[in-house]
């Protein structure tokens, strides 16, 4: 049958035997008294009546087994040309400490803390020294705008917020205070107290008897043991966009969390205690909380923390230069990583610059990786490059190459296959299986395995109606796709990113592979555009490679007629436009939905995440050139 196969079919058949025997590898204050209480669906609780310490976990059980010299930290800041270590002792410390400051001032087991900071050690710090009280955190990516921060300090309701005096980025310094203050003024909640970090290239003025200086306090603070919570007690809010534009306070339980994060490390990824773990993203985002924070500490990696770009700082090497100077093991990041240096090495020739033999895997996630990059990735990396998808919501991986359970042949357009504990399937708009080979909503079959969201923070009614209305007795991804018949998952594009063609229902994640194909082609975006005629019709965005001295309009014909020969002409695909670069979020998502409304000159919403917001306008002039977009503005 195969590992792989072995521990799925468990997984399905005997999922409360499969937890119980993954939840051994984690320290337990108590055992729980039901691996899956069930009394509440579709609201399902993993360990009910299990009590345990996520910081303990992550850091103190490492120290207290006789390996506190080990590093868990490395701290790598190309923007500040610092290099930080923290070993399992010395975080153990500091993070003790960090608990200790925010007792002395009243933040108890439950009460919800913001962390607003940006890619520095203290914010992981943060976030553990919440665990250690019990306290809820709610990472708020640091720079965001007022408005939406002060949303998040409306529902969290914090007792306090954590910050630091400013966010370095390639070329600019962002002042974080007045905006943490202007969210403050804004909320109809006011934290009790402000913790602010002061950088050295920003000097925040403080506001007395409200904000409080991290050094000062960490100087003069007590440390504070581990508070021992039940497994089912939230460890977070992690904010997410929602479809209306309000976000969704996706909340994540603690034992759960601990146990399908700890079995992912090794099954997923096949990383040892010891071995060293890079996620390259950012605290603020899920990938940030599961994966460069929490698990590799629960799994005694030593996990890296860049505050820096794949390109730009310096230069498009920097990746390789982490990988070799820190013996990096296995990497993880966003396909927009990759497909950013692609663009401005197309050759690779700075990875030979650079002894990256350390390197055993890369795992790519956040959207949709296009074949094209992935063989590049293969082919100057000489790795397996997984394509594996998640949600903020799931926590961790729904489909994958178990690298740690068994290999699979490579399939590129493919997520992989499902991850014991998913149970993925596709259904029609009646609610009925697919066809194999066929598109439709993919699902996950209730219960979700540990790990999963129970719910959202103060919405549990939009939390049924948003993911499992639609479809009872299931979670709805929002994502369309299909499973082939080998089992391999393909995850072709969000629901509304499905659009319907003269009555065809069409991907415009496979539109997107093909143009992705085009040698000249960097990246690219295709979204769903207004049509008389037929209802919706495909455009394309294309950013091209560094260096390409090509017509733009040669190029553009030359992905039409792909698209024709690979899709059909049942594709309508006719348009396409050359752009100097998409809009993206801070995580490397491609604003899809934006674009379209701005190419059918619908009233749209500046996002909140949203990476640089002057590139929408260069998205509009670009638009207007080829007869989309009008003068419509956010509305």
């Amino acid at each position: 049958m195969g590992a792989y196969n072995d521990s799925y079919n468990r997984s399905m058949q005997d999922p409360e035997g499969f937890w119980a025997e993954a939840a051994e590898l984690i320290h337990w204050d108590k055992k729980w008294d039901r691996v899956l209480d069930d009394s509440n669906a579709p609201e399902y609780h993993w360990f009910a009546g299990g009590r345990l310490n996520t910081c303990y976990n992550a850091v103190d059980r490492h120290v207290d087994a006789g390996y506190g010299e080990q590093l868990a930290l490395v701290y790598d800041s190309p923007v500040t040309g610092q290099l930080r270590t923290y070993t399992y002792a010395q975080l153990q410390d500091q993070v003790a400490r960090l608990a200790g400051v925010m007792a002395g001032r009243g933040v108890v087991k439950g009460d919800r803390v913001i962390i607003y900071m940006p890619m520095i050690p203290e914010a992981a710090i943060a976030m553990l020294a919440c665990a250690r009280l019990g306290a809820i955190h709610s990472v708020v990516f640091g720079g965001f705008a007022p408005s939406e921060l002060a949303v998040r300090i409306t529902d969290a309701a914090p007792k306090a917020v954590l910050t630091a005096s400013c966010g370095i980025e390639p070329g600019r310094t962002i002042d974080y205070k007045p905006l943490l203050d202007r969210a403050i003024e804004l909320a109809e909640c006011k934290p009790e107290f402000c913790l602010l970090l002061q950088r050295p290239q920003v000097t925040a003025t403080m506001i007395p008897g409200r904000d409080l200086d991290w050094a000062e306090c960490m100087a003069s603070a007590t440390p504070h043991p581990c508070v021992s919570v039940e497994a089912t007690d939230p460890l977070y809010i992690l904010y997410t966009s929602g479809t209306t534009g309000e976000p969704k306070g996706v909340v994540r339980d603690n034992g759960g969390h601990a146990v399908a994060l700890t079995w992912s490390m090794h099954n997923i990824y096949n990383v040892q205690p010891g071995d060293v773990y890079w996620a390259a993203s950012d605290v603020g985002w899920v990938v940030g909380h599961s994966y460069i924070v929490y698990a590799p500490l629960f799994n005694r990696n030593t996990t890296i923390l860049f505050e820096g770009k794949p390109v730009g700082t310096p230069d498009a090497g920097v990746f390789w230069r982490v990988i070799q100077d820190h013996k990096v093991n296995v990497l993880f990041t966003a396909p927009t990583a990759f497909r950013a240096i692609k663009k401005e090495d197309p050759t690779g020739g700075l990875i030979k610059q650079y002894d990256i033999a350390s390197l055993r895997a890369l795992f790519l996630a956040g959207e949709r990786s296009d074949p094209a990059t992935l063989e590049w990735a293969e082919e100057k990396l000489q790795v397996p490059v997984v394509d594996h998808w998640w949600q903020t919501e799931t926590g961790w991986a729904i489909c994958a190459n178990c690298l740690g359970l068994e290999q699979f042949p490579p399939l590129h357009g493919s997520a992989g296959k499902p991850v014991p504990g998913w149970d993925l399937q596709v259904l029609d708009e009646s609610g009925k299986q697919v066809e194999q080979g066929k598109i439709g909503a993919l699902v996950v079959k209730l219960p979700l395995p540990p790990g999963a969201f129970p719910t959202l923070w103060n919405a549990r009614k939009r939390w049924h109606q948003a993911y499992m209305a639609e479809f009872p007795g299931y979670y709805l991804t929002a994502d369309a796709g299909m499973i082939d018949g080998n089992g391999y998952a393909h995850v072709m594009s969000r629901t509304d990113d499905i659009i319907n063609v003269a009555g065809h229902r069409l991907s415009t994640g496979a539109m997107e592979e093909v143009l992705a194909s085009h040698p000249d082609v960097a990246e690219c975006a295709v979204m769903g555009v207004a049509d008389d005629m037929k209802g919706q019709v495909p455009l394309g965005l294309l950013v091209l490679k560094s260096g390409v001295k090509k017509d733009p309009d040669k190029v553009v014909a030359e992905v039409i007629a792909l698209v024709r020969d690979r899709i059909g002409p049942v594709a309508a695909f006719k348009k396409a436009v050359v752009v100097n670069r998409l809009p993206k979020t801070r995580s490397g998502k491609i604003l899809r939905g934006t674009m379209r409304s701005i190419a059918d000159s619908q009233p749209w919403k500046m996002p909140a995440t949203i990476d640089d917001p002057a590139i929408l306008d260069e998205i509009g002039a670009s638009l207007r050139k080829i007869g989309y977009a009008g003068d419509e503005k956010p509305g």
